[in-house]
């Protein structure tokens, strides 16, 4: 396994929060602070993918880089693979990270965690899940789960993914966190394919994969990091960064 490639998708177009990866957090934009988080993982080079010379801008002026991409993608999934065709058209990459422009707070241990099932030639893609430990996450559409078998300590193969509570029974829930890691090829044969009718009728993508055969290995980390979609979930990934740099 060469090199990872991480990639960050992000655009402006965001509907309950407008310019989102430019949002002011500590005197810096958003996108910079997952740039530096995927940095901080120490897996391979980093690129933003965006179709917005605005949010290519403020990554260059912190340092780092980032590529321009049509603004007409359906998905994060397909701007990242116009991204590494165009970052690494000779394919010495064979591994791409999609890190979700608005998590601001993720760990860079959980983005170097995601690669480690791709280790295992059997596997397309690896994601990250988590345990639910509070009651409404459980009965919440919003909190996606993961149904898997478990493979090694720590470690799952993914069977479905729902927004229903599932698996029944007795026993944990894993929330599903949307961080992948693809397999090149993975990467190039899902955006080639029509989206499945589960992915239509839970509103998850990763099931396009799996209706097609592909195998997702999950690894579990330690806690859900913070996705910034709204005013208040900005404020509190403001706090969680402002207490950090004073801890």
């Amino acid at each position: 396994m060469s090199d990872p490639l991480v990639l960050i998708p992000a655009r402006l177009a965001a509907t309950r929060l407008p310019n989102k990866p430019l949002a002011d957090i500590a005197g810096e934009p958003m996108i910079v602070h997952v740039w530096r988080r995927a940095m901080e993982a120490g897996i391979g080079p980093v690129a933003i993918a965006t179709d917005a010379p605005e949010i290519a801008e403020a990554v260059t002026r912190a340092g780092g880089q980032a590529v321009l991409t049509r603004a007409d993608h359906a998905s994060g999934s397909d701007r990242i693979f116009e991204a590494v065709e165009k970052l690494d058209p000779e394919g010495r990459h064979d591994v791409v990270v999609n890190v979700q422009g608005d998590l601001p707070t993720v760990d860079p241990r959980a983005i170097a965690a995601s690669i480690a099932p791709l280790s295992d030639p059997a596997v397309d893609l690896a994601t990250l899940v988590a345990m639910i430990e509070r009651e409404e996450e459980k009965t919440n559409p919003n909190v996606v789960k993961m149904i898997g078998s478990e493979v090694s300590p720590g470690r799952f193969r993914a069977l479905y993914f729902t927004r229903a509570t599932a698996p029944y029974g007795e026993g944990p829930l894993y929330h599903h966190i949307g961080l992948y890691a693809y397999r090149r090829k993975a990467l190039q044969r899902f955006v080639g394919l029509p989206p499945s009718p589960l992915e239509l009728r839970e509103k998850l993508e990763q099931l396009r994969a799996l209706e097609a055969g592909m195998r997702i290995d999950a690894v579990v980390v330690d806690d859900v990091p913070l996705g910034v979609d709204t005013p208040h979930d900005l404020d509190r990934a403001r706090g969680i960064i402002a207490a950090r740099r004073t801890a």
